[in-house]
């Protein structure tokens, strides 16, 4: 009877240890199948990633073809692709537009990306809502990221890409990436793709309305970074005039408030004046106005100081956008001659009036004239021939 139960208990305790046992290795096989499919999808990815890479490696060459490379004008010594791509070791011609909110700078930045190869980084501080950065504490985690981007470093951006999956606008001006997100959605937002992607390209520009001036000059000291900027002015009256139409302005400060966009416009001069005289090849100020009333010569100009080409594809840009005007409030089809100046029948004289009360030591900094009645605002010549910086 005993040696039946020692059988027994023998048995009983082998077949626990045979179900243990198959359960350890059912949990280990179920592990290593989990790692071998993560595997195989970062493989998969890696594989997509460098096939898109190649494919816009060609479509850069091919936009570059013929192109006319400074070669010493414009104290740059590009000659060739391989002299401006990161990936190869070239360092990229960057251009920076710096202004507010509805100052032209969209038109701008528009112009800027119609140049071939170029790769734009659309308002990066979108994330930061409807506010000014002057300084601490935004200033330092705002300028990094510039700083990051115009490198191709979008490693540790993690609140920049979150926001832009759900506000893709972020990334549908830069054409060029945004074709390839449509293609191929899940790379979209990975760093590991926009870091080579955008190094492929000979041309870096990005514009903000949220920074100002003088945060920037520790960029142009950096002459690793090598990028040159631009500040674009406009009218307070028709920045004002501009903004009424925007839903998300009102009852902001910074943005509804013409006393701070002069207060701006005044601190932004006075940062103009020292910038030029220590940066003369690598900073510039221009007013919206006088880049509306010629562009094809104002945009010339512009290409000039950032060291790019008025190339065919720029001409053809300007020539259906600066004629007619189609679109709505942001669109950036317009009578370039008229868009200026909207404000002088938009805006009453009582409206005007109480801009230019709190407005007027910026006007007459950026050479802006006062309206002196009803009839004179609507028949009147707002700004002067030119602007002093010095």
């Amino acid at each position: 009877m005993f040696l039946v139960f020692a059988l027994c208990l023998v048995t009983l305790i082998f077949t626990q240890r045979l179900a243990n046992s198959s359960n350890i290795n059912l949990t280990i096989g179920r592990t290593i199948q989990s790692w071998s499919t993560n595997e195989v999808e970062m493989s998969n990815i890696t594989v997509e990633i460098e096939e898109v890479l190649a494919d816009q490696r060609a479509a850069v060459t091919q936009e570059m073809k013929a192109y006319k490379y400074p070669a010493g004008k414009y104290n740059i010594s590009a000659k060739s692709l391989k002299d401006l791509v990161p990936e190869l070791g070239g360092r990229p011609l960057r251009s920076l537009v710096l202004t507010t909110w509805r100052s032209g700078s969209t038109f701008l930045g528009d112009v800027l990306n119609s140049h071939p190869a170029n790769f734009y980084h659309y308002e990066p501080l979108l994330d930061y809502e409807i506010v000014q950065i002057r300084g601490p504490p935004t200033a330092p985690p705002a300028m990094a990221r510039l700083d990051n981007l115009l490198r191709c470093n979008y490693s540790n951006l993690d609140r920049y890409l979150d926001y832009g999956q759900d506000h893709t606008w972020l990334f549908t001006h830069n054409v060029r990436l945004w074709d390839q997100c449509q293609l191929h959605p899940h790379l979209c937002w990975l760093p590991q793709f926009l870091s080579p992607f955008c190094s492929l390209f000979p041309f870096q520009s990005m514009k903000t309305v949220r920074l100002r001036l003088r945060l920037i000059e520790q960029f142009l000291e950096d002459s690793s970074l090598n990028v040159r900027v631009l500040l674009l002015v406009r009218d307070p009256r028709g920045t004002m005039q501009s903004r009424r139409h925007r839903e998300w302005c009102p009852g902001q400060p910074d943005c509804w408030d013409p006393a701070k966009l002069c207060a701006d416009l005044t601190d932004d001069h006075t940062a103009s004046v020292r910038l030029t005289d220590k940066y003369p090849h690598t900073f510039r100020a221009m007013r919206y106005e006088d880049l509306s009333l010629d562009p094809y010569e104002g945009v010339k100009q512009l290409f000039e100081f950032f060291g790019l080409d008025f190339h065919p594809q720029v001409k053809a840009f300007l020539d259906t956008h600066t004629k007619t005007d189609a679109g709505g409030v942001s669109s950036t089809f317009r009578n370039s001659k008229a868009a200026p100046f909207h404000w002088r029948q938009d805006l009453t004289y009582k409206e005007v009036r109480a801009i230019q009360r709190v407005c007027r030591p910026a006007m007459a900094s950026w050479g802006y004239l006062p309206a002196h009645n009803a009839t004179h605002q609507h028949d009147f010549n707002p700004i002067t021939k030119h602007f002093s910086l010095g």
